[in-house]
Order: C-alpha cells, then structure tokens, then sequence
C-alpha cells in the first residue's frame, strides 16, 4: 500500500473515532445560595440537568427543594449563584420571563384563583392572542389525550385536591415547555392517574423536553427518573442514578436513616363511635357531588380508610362529617350516640371529634398567622372567659408540637405561610393528634410530606387508634390506607361501597370500585369485613 493511498485511511480512522461534545445542558445551576431569617434554604447549591433528562430532587421536608424550584422559575429571588438555559446565561426575574424561557412549574400548593373557572385560570398564564373558547378546547383535547379529566367551565372553588392537581399539570402541558418542574405531582393523584402521567411524562422527555421531577415517593423516582440530586439541609449531598438504588439506600441518602418500620397491632374494636346511615345531600355547589344513601361506621380503636378519585364525593362527605354542612337530616350523622348532623364543628370538637381538611393552607392553617396562634383553630384551652388570651400556654402547646413531630421551623412564632408543606402538614396533624380525640376524621394525611415523617404520621395515627380513638383517613394513597387501615371503602359517584376487609383488598380490586363497580362476588368480602369490625 503506498503512502499516498494509506493517508486517506489513517484520516478517515482518525475522523470516525473523533469524540463528538458532550451536549448543552438545558439547565445548569452554580452556587445557588438563599437565606430566610433564621434558615438557610439553599448553600452553593450545583445542578444540571441535560435535554430529555428526567431528573429528581429528593430531600426530607425542608431541605430546600421547593426554594430550589422557585428560583429556577423566577418566584424567588437568589442570594447568589448563577443559572444558564441551554449554555446561555440567564437571570429569571418572575415567572413571566421563565415561561418565555420555555420553563414551567406545578407548584405543590395549587397556584389557581377559586373564584375563576380551570379554562380561565390556564389562559391567565398564555398566549393572549388564543381566546377562552380556544384555551377550553385545548384544555378538553389535552386532558382527555393524557388521561387527566376536568372540565374547562368549572369554577376552581368546586375542585377536590386531586382535581386542582390536575388543572396545574394541563396548565404546564399546555405551554410545550422545554424545562417542565413537578413539585409533587402525584401526591393526591390515584395510581391509575400516575400511570397516565408517567406515560405523558416519558413522551415529553422522549421529545427533548427536560423534566426536574420533586416527589417523596420513592418508588416512583426509581421507576421515572433517570438522575437524582440529593438536597440535605440546603446542600447537595449526592448524585444517584434511581434505577440502581433501592428504596432503602435512596432514604438513607435523603434523611441519614431509613424509616421507622410500623409496629403491627391487634387492637381490641370497641363500640361504635361515628354511625353514618343512609346519608343524602344534594350538593351546594353547582359543579358538587351529590351524595347518595352513603352508610359507614367507625368503631373505636380501629382505623377505616376511604380511598377513590377525587372529586367523587369525598369532599362534600367531609363537610357533612366536620360540621361545614349541617344540612343531614336527623339520624344520618350519630357521634357517640349523638346526632350531630346539625351541630356547628365547634359543637362537635365537644364531642370528641377532631378533623384535619386536604387544605393545608386557608382551612387547615391561617397563612399570617404564627404557628401558635393557628392553635386557636382548634384548640380553645389558652382562650379565658373573657376573651383574652393566654399567650404564654398557645406557647407552650406550640413548642411541644414542634418538638414531638419534628417540626422544621424558626419556632412557634413562625409564620405557617413560612413552613414548607410537610412541615405545616406535621404541625397541623399534630396540633388535632394533641388533642386526644375520640374521633378523628383527616383528609390526605401525607400529602407532600417525606419518607421519614409520612411514618411517623402514619405511626401516630395507628397510636391513636390503640388508645382507644375511632380514625377515619380519606385518602387517594392506596398503599398509605393498605399499610394502616383494618377496613377500606370506596367512594365513586357520590356513592359508598360495601367495607372491604384489608385482607381481602388489593390495588386491581379497589381500582375497579373506583368506577363504581361493586362486585357482586365479593359478598364473602364484605361479610369478612362486617366480621371483623363487630
């Protein structure tokens, strides 16, 4: 082989093993630092996320992965640091300029005016130019296309959790985002909707959309995501891929531990504490839920779980239950022997019963007002006859909350719009749990709370229940109500199913109840349930 005709060779090898570059990160965090009066939410804070990249950010409540999240997307402002948008540095001063950016963000708490309808709430945040009746029509087309349904003329005010949940994630989609943050997307979503999502979710990393994925769902980062960066007190403390750890490893990198196994229990069931029998209500609300001949019971010392999609009803049972709707007829809602059906919440927290909504903040809290003050609520001890109040004991109640739930906070002065969601949600379940209910009826226990605190959420209500407290969880976790319910119910359509003994539940079964279909071979079932409840 000459020369002249080996030269030509040795270039094309050279050309072919040539590396080409590494691609453009879509975003790209340096030193990203933000204080708080007495907290530091981010330190140096590094990130990168690649295009297609579906990317977790895990950490315990309050490591800082919300305050990460909003700076990304122009509501919060940094300290310091610097971030880029596909190599191009950038400074994102508010939303708008994220969204032009192609970022767009599903908040944990719901960012959506109750008194405007979904189809007006989602053209708030595009392109002016599209009318109402276009954004309706492409909200339709969307939600039905990914498995999400809601109706564009609703008012938000009607809306479940879950519903809202749902508005927020079509409203995102709806942008065609190249940077899209889900800040607990699935958290009151039924595994069926979180299938669907992950399906979307995939075609949209599929398409070179970047997705930076929070949730405290273990199981589901290994399942979706492809990268993991591990915040721990506002510091990166590692970087994972999920699919090669397990549930067990990806805690311990998240909270230093794994957490506190339940204790299996065998409780002796005693009387019956809450008796709803043949309850109907035609709803308040034009986009409500009629309730339809809905029966249930609650016995002390057991925990009863009602699981279904939101929006079918569990909302306008809650009311009747809390005392919001005091519209039962005579009979339908007995507390401890007691028709309470017309009785104010305040008249029946006398009677024991203790209720904590879905809706951390404006029902479950007062977002200005200091976590010892919110005691107030719920709680009338530090109240004198006169009115005036005992600062001194909301205190104290206070510091024992923080302390006995792990409460992440700069102390009972604290203002609840400044805890993020787990920890508010630690100290609204333990400011009800403090007050030695007879009956307690919560809504969404663990909803955006970490690995670590959902079981000592979980484990505090199963201590109520064996001290005697009657627990109703409502609740569109499935594996939350199979790990501490005795019996399950399902609600679709305004209406209740048959108890279901946990034993004889799974999640194949309880999601074809979530259509209303009530199988007529499972009698034996609900016998067993019946048995075991008695």
């Amino acid at each position: 082989m000459s020369l002249s005709t080996a030269l030509p060779a040795a270039s094309t090898t050279a050309a072919s093993t040539t590396v080409s570059p590494a691609p453009q990160p879509r975003l790209e965090l340096l030193g990203i630092t933000k204080a708080y009066p007495g907290v530091v939410a981010n330190s140096d804070v590094a990130l990168r996320v690649q295009p297609g990249e579906i990317h977790a950010v895990l950490g315990e409540n309050g490591a800082g992965k919300s305050t990460l999240m909003k700076i990304i997307y122009g509501a919060v402002k940094p300290d310091a640091g610097s971030m880029q948008i596909d190599g191009q540095a950038v400074v994102v001063h508010n939303p708008n300029e994220a969204r032009a950016l192609g970022i767009s963000m599903v908040f944990q708490h719901f960012s959506l005016f109750d008194t405007l309808t979904v189809a007006e709430n989602v053209w708030l945040g595009l392109d002016k130019r599209l009318s109402l009746a276009d954004v309706s029509g492409k909200i339709a087309q969307t939600s039905t296309a990914y498995g999400l349904p809601i109706e564009p003329q609703r008012p938000v005010h009607t809306l479940g959790v879950g519903e809202r949940q749902r508005v927020e994630i079509v409203r995102a989609l709806l942008t065609n985002p190249k940077l899209l943050i889900l800040d607990e997307p699935t958290s009151v979503l039924t595994p069926q909707a979180v299938e669907n999502l992950f399906v979307t979710l995939r075609q949209l990393a599929a398409q070179g959309c970047s997705i930076l994925y929070i949730s405290h769902k273990l199981h589901e980062i290994r399942a979706l995501c492809t990268a993991c960066t591990v915040l721990r007190g506002g510091k990166v403390t590692g970087v994972c891929e999920p699919a090669q750890e397990s549930n067990a490893s990806l805690s311990r990198l998240m909270i230093g531990s794994e957490p506190a196994s339940l204790v299996p229990r065998h409780n002796a069931v005693g009387a019956v504490v809450l008796d709803v029998e043949q309850l109907s209500l035609p709803s308040a609300e034009q986009f409500g839920v009629d309730l339809a001949s809905v029966s249930l019971q609650v016995r002390a010392g057991e925990v009863v779980g009602i699981a279904g999609v939101s929006g079918n009803g569990q909302k306008e049972l809650l009311y009747a239950l809390s005392g919001e709707d005091t519209r039962s007829a005579p009979g339908s809602v007995v507390v401890n022997r007691t028709d309470v059906g017309a009785l104010s919440p305040l008249q029946r927290r006398a009677s024991g019963l203790h209720f904590v909504p879905e809706e951390r903040l404006g029902r479950g809290a007062v977002p200005q007002l200091a976590l010892a003050r919110n005691l107030m609520l719920t709680r009338h001890e530090a109240v004198g006859k006169a009115g005036w109040l005992h600062g001194d004991a909301l205190q104290r109640q206070a510091e024992q909350i923080i302390a006995r739930f792990n409460v992440k906070c700069a102390g009972p002065g604290a203002l609840a719009r400044s805890l993020s969601g787990g920890n508010l949600q630690k100290f609204i379940m333990g400011r009800e749990i403090d007050a030695r209910p007879k009956l307690m009826i919560v809504s969404q226990p663990t909803w955006g709370v970490d690995v670590g605190a959902a079981a000592q959420i979980r484990g505090a209500l199963l201590q109520l229940a064996s001290q005697g407290c009657a627990v109703l969880v409502v609740s569109e976790e499935l594996d939350e109500l199979f790990e501490i319910c005795d019996r399950l119910y399902v609600m679709a359509k305004g209406q209740l199913s048959p108890p279901l003994a946990r034993a004889d539940a799974s999640t194949e079964l309880v999601g074809q109840w979530m259509s209303g279909l009530w199988m007529d071979g499972l009698h034996e079932s609900h016998l067993h349930a019946e048995e075991s409840a008695a």
